[in-house]
């Protein structure tokens, strides 16, 4: 298991990897759909954290097989099975999300989350005992991930007053296992790949939306809702997620990701950009069902779940992608939008609000750059 080129030609997706996020998608769906139930029974703060909580654990068992699948992505026998023993706790771990964010029982996910770092323990294990140069960054890598695990299944133990103290203390060390491993040596990662992973992600989490988007649409159709009521928020629904795919994929990342701290701030911004993408879909749901009458929170609640997912994807969206193109007049109009978008809460049809004003980000954005490409200089912002 010798790390791969950075330059090499042609590295795209496994079909393995593509299978490794359908199933992994599973577990996002349910953090989604469980999130929409807090909501909707008005135990917001119990959901916020509890879909946090639970998204983490998602997010960062994809993030860590995607990097080291990068380096060390040999596609031989042993490296498939330990692949679908992560995909085995990926489906352990959405088996469980119903009962960590309703019931705050954290037994079944981080049940799922082990058995996936446990895998990924053996993975680096034997990347150290195949690349002598990188021996010591691999060992750490295990050592770092091994010892964490042991204080996941010990936070079972304690009081429920303690999890979230926990979680936080255990959360931290988590991103701290790379920051320590990769200092005697840096794996090797392939730009275009990393980039091309993010990105196939992000399109996947953004069809779930769509996905749950459209069953609240046709479940509030078949009930007592008329398509009057309705098409605002489909059509606001709509814009807004192809303005997020948009703006997700304006930018050639991987001339971004040259060096660690440059890809670290990538990949750890993607826990927001991948959990307010689910999070849009959940809101679009919880406002279909307020239109019905079918929630016990008011209109200003129901609005805030879907513009503050928004706002934060656009945001930091904004904030990795400074570097592609650091102009001001982007960042000025980026500001303007999000601030709209929150703003939008407080609207009459804040879902169609939204998707006018990140329609308009878009359109806005295409011309900035269009015109400051055209400069005399010549030069782009790139």
């Amino acid at each position: 298991m010798r790390s791969r080129s950075a330059d090499e030609e042609h590295r795209t997706s496994t079909a393995l990897e593509l299978f490794f996020d359908l199933c992994f998608v599973v577990a996002v769906a349910q953090a989604a759909g469980a999130f929409e139930h807090e909501v909707v029974i008005d135990r917001i703060g119990h959901g916020v954290v509890g879909y946090a909580t639970v998204f983490f654990a998602i997010w960062w068992a994809w993030m860590n097989f995607t990097w080291f699948a990068s380096a060390y992505d040999t596609d031989d026998v042993f490296y498939r099975l330990l692949t679908l023993v992560q995909i085995t706790g990926a489906l352990t771990l959405a088996a469980g999300v119903t009962k960590a964010l309703e019931d705050s029982d954290f037994t079944v996910i981080t049940l799922g989350y082990v058995i996936m770092r446990l895998a990924m323990v053996a993975q680096w294990l034997r990347a150290a005992y195949s690349d002598p140069d990188r021996r010591r960054c691999c060992l750490r890598y295990a050592a770092g991930i091994l010892t964490v695990q042991a204080g996941w299944v010990g936070r079972l133990a304690l009081a429920h007053e303690g999890g979230p103290a926990a979680f936080c203390v255990l959360a931290a060390l988590e991103l701290a296992v790379p920051l320590w491993a990769e200092q005697p040596a840096h794996t090797v990662w392939h730009p275009r790949h990393i980039a091309e992973r993010f990105g196939l992600f992000t399109l996947i989490v953004l069809g779930e939306t769509v996905t749950a988007s459209t069953v609240a649409v046709r479940t509030a159709l078949d009930t007592d809702a008329s398509f009057g009521s309705i098409a605002p928020l489909a059509i606001g629904g709509i814009l807004t997620v192809y303005a997020m795919w948009w703006l997700y994929f304006t930018y050639d990342v991987p001339v971004q990701l040259t060096s660690l701290a440059t890809s670290l701030r990538w990949g750890y911004g993607h826990y927001i950009v991948f959990g307010s993408a689910a999070a849009v879909g959940t809101g679009l749901a919880v406002n279909i069902e307020h239109i019905g009458g079918h929630t016990h929170i008011g209109p200003t609640t129901a609005a805030a779940t879907y513009t503050v997912p928004v706002a934060l994807y656009a945001a930091v969206l904004r904030v990795l992608s400074h570097k592609a193109d650091p102009s001001r007049t982007l960042d000025v109009l980026w500001t303007v939008a999000v601030l709209g978008i929150l703003g939008a809460t407080f609207a009459p049809g804040p879902v169609l609000v939204t998707g006018l004003i990140a329609a308009a980000l878009v359109a806005a954005m295409l011309t900035t750059v269009a015109r400051e490409r055209g400069r005399p200089d010549g030069r782009p912002h790139r």
